[in-house]
């Protein structure tokens, strides 16, 4: 049974935690901080701090002495979810892809780091400790990256989606009417041709169409571009479509010479707008592919996606060959590294403060952001741990782990994507609130 001590361990893990916090809110109330610069401190958080901290904690397991049960457990416990978010997702009207996410965060993400070691230990003896320590490391490695993957997909499917939609909507617009066409205000300008923009990112995409190209300047510019399409020019009188890419460094009108693509359409404007709508198509495998190599290309730029393999790494070949980090590397990495969970309180005590309200996301939604977390996801562990056969502490040990408060992590995530962070910033300020009481019920409940 925990006694005053116990509980005490428990609120010096903690109470740190909100003098943080509540440091941070003071400082946007007195305007110590702009916005802007809020920003930069969650940006820091994200790409410094946070990896710096797993690869800290990672680094230190011991790989070769792990509950394979318990991490099995675990490990069907967060598939279920998925699986069943997935199902919703895709055959409910009400399903989203951003809702999934939230709700695989709320559910299945607790604050094991901060509460869960000083809690379970308090609960059920110090040989726990390295369970909870297998869960933090597991959390790292698998899910937290995975979570990255999911919110890279996320936003690379939305620009994508969005970029063709504009396009479509352009290229509609033309065709239908021919009045709200321009006119190249660059080299092509006295021929009779039309422009379309879009704007996707920081370039433009340019849409010239070709009918009777009379102007010599115009096919001096497009035979410098692409002498193959000049001369089609000049043979053929048929309407002809280019797509050019033009970058920002443009200064000047016209087309620019740094970096070009061109390519030719005649009287295949329907066809192309088909094509297009092919791609568009949520489930095409042209949409599909575009959109795992932009998660690819983010993911390898991100530091969070190095430091879990670095981690795991160092402690195989440590745990293996007795190999010890530097001290200059070891100090390096600790200074950042102890910092990391404190940046991110700070971080969520910026964003309390810039919200109109203290429940940012509402009574309702923090209704349901409690029960995904201390209801269902205590549930769905329950029946993978006792599917996969653990029995006994380690059963309870599991289950009230996943009654810990939600974790930080995934709210900086959450802010660094700008995906219901309202929602996030509420379940990890009042959840920590309310877990004492809740993960002392549950270990009661279990002890029975």
């Amino acid at each position: 049974m925990i006694n005053f001590g116990d509980l005490y361990s428990v609120l010096t893990a903690v109470v740190p935690l909100y003098v943080t916090m509540f440091l941070a809110y003071a400082s946007v109330k007195w305007n110590i901080f702009s916005p802007q610069q809020c920003g930069g401190i969650n940006r820091f958080v994200a790409i410094f701090a946070v990896p710096l901290l797993s690869f800290e904690f990672i680094s230190r397991i011991n790989p070769y002495k792990m509950n394979l049960k318990f991490i099995a457990a675990d490990g069907v416990s967060k598939v279920l979810t998925l699986i069943v978010l997935f199902l919703w997702t895709n055959l409910s009207k009400k399903g989203s892809l951003d809702w999934a996410i939230t709700m695989f965060s709320l559910s299945t993400l607790p604050n094991t780091l901060v509460m869960g070691i000083p809690l379970l230990k308090s609960m059920y003896g110090d040989d726990k400790e390295s369970i909870m320590v297998q869960a933090v490391v597991l959390q790292c490695i698998i899910w937290y990256t995975l979570l990255l993957f999911l919110f890279e997909y996320r936003e690379a499917k939305n620009l994508i989606l969005t970029a063709y939609e504009k396009d479509s909507s352009n290229g509609s617009i033309s065709s239908s009417n021919n009045s709200n066409s321009q006119r190249n205000e660059g080299s092509f300008r006295e021929g009779q041709e039309r422009v379309e923009r879009s704007t996707c990112n920081e370039d433009d995409i340019v849409n010239v169409i070709l009918s009777t190209p009379s102007n010599p300047h115009m096919l001096q510019n497009l035979n410098r571009v692409a002498p193959a399409l000049a001369s089609a020019v000049e043979d053929d009188k048929r309407e002809l479509h280019l797509f050019i890419w033009r970058c920002r460094c443009c200064t000047s009108p016209g087309v620019c010479e740094q970096s070009i693509e061109v390519c030719s359409r005649e009287n295949e404007k329907a066809e192309s707008m088909e094509d297009l709508n092919t791609i568009r198509s949520p489930g095409s495998p042209e949409m599909l592919k575009k959109i795992l190599k932009m998660v690819c290309f983010k993911l390898v730029k991100n530091p969070n996606s190095y430091a879990s393999i670095l981690g795991l790494s160092w402690a195989l070949a440590s745990c293996r060959w007795g190999i010890k980090k530097p001290q200059i590397l070891e100090n390096s990495v600790t200074i950042l590294s102890d910092a990391g969970l404190g940046m991110a309180m700070f971080s969520l005590g910026l964003f309390m403060a810039s919200q109109p309200k203290l429940i940012a996301c509402g009574n309702r939604l923090a209704a349901y952001g409690m029960v995904a977390r201390f209801v269902a996801g205590p549930a769905v562990m329950a029946v993978a741990s006792i599917a996969v056969g653990l029995r006994g502490t380690i059963l309870q040990v599991s289950i009230v782990q996943a009654s810990l408060p939600q974790g930080i992590v995934p709210f900086v995530f959450s802010r660094e994507y700008n995906l219901h962070p309202d929602v996030l910033s509420t379940a990890v300020i009042f959840g920590m609130i309310i877990s004492l009481p809740i993960t002392m019920l549950y270990y009661i409940l279990l002890g029975l």
